[in-house]
């Protein structure tokens, strides 16, 4: 599969993938992820670098009213470019996926699908999901809210791998709930990651508190974690 594929060309989506990835690759102890996956030392160096180039660039792209520029974003888009190079030299995520190491979590952070390898991994899940959901939350009118849910490494909005399905947990108020574990929340699933929430046009004005986390309904008990409260004025 081909680098393209696997590596967020888009300046918000590649944030996410450089910034989990460069995390990714200097953690474990006493052997780094990258270590383990056969990545070297020298291009682990590359790869932290870049992300230490991208951070502060990106921090002015995000702010659009003071400081994102065209210079700012040609910037960005060069470091994307040089990071695909960075791969296609030295043919990275391919080693990191024909690795005898290489874990369904490695091919996750790096976007790599493995074909039947994974499709034969994902049908007997072991682990409890870690990956958290991304969720927008767009008024529409009427009493409706679109919702879209994402992976950090997910350009597009979908379900997690692991997952069949995201959960949430929602109340309609003036008044945040402290945490998901208060009761009274709605608990509700949606096998799609872009659906729409019919709350009512009379309850416009008020705003919607939701939670959110990857689940599989085959196996509940490796559910992801819960997300940060999010909300959104209800229109």
């Amino acid at each position: 599969m081909g680098t393209g594929s696997r590596m967020p060309r888009g300046i918000e989506a590649f944030n996410s993938y450089i910034v989990n990835t460069a995390a990714y690759l200097t953690a474990g102890t006493p052997t780094t992820n990258a270590d383990r996956l056969g990545v070297l030392p020298a291009e682990t160096t590359q790869w932290v670098n870049l992300h230490t180039e991208w951070v502060p660039l990106y921090v002015k792209y995000d702010d659009k009213r003071n400081s994102r520029t065209t210079a700012v974003k040609d910037q960005l888009l060069n470091i994307i470019d040089r990071c695909v190079d960075l791969d296609q030299t030295s043919h990275i995520l391919d080693r990191i996926a024909a690795s005898p190491n290489v874990t369904i979590a490695d091919l996750g952070v790096f976007n790599i699908k493995k074909g039947l390898l994974q499709k034969s991994t994902h049908t007997t899940p072991q682990t409890v999901i870690s990956e958290p959901v991304i969720a927008s939350l767009q008024p529409q009118g009427g009493g409706s809210v679109l919702v879209k849910c994402y992976s950090t490494t997910g350009e597009r909005a979908s379900i997690f791998d692991d997952a069949d399905s995201v959960q949430f947990l929602s109340i309609v108020g003036d008044t945040p709930p402290a945490s998901a574990e208060v009761e009274g929340l709605n608990r509700d699933l949606s096998t799609k990651a872009t659906f729409t929430l019919s709350l009512g046009a009379g309850k416009a004005g008020k705003h919607l508190y939701i939670y959110f986390r990857w689940y599989n309904t085959k196996y509940p008990a490796l559910a992801g974690p819960w997300s940060v409260l999010q909300t959104t004025l209800i229109l």
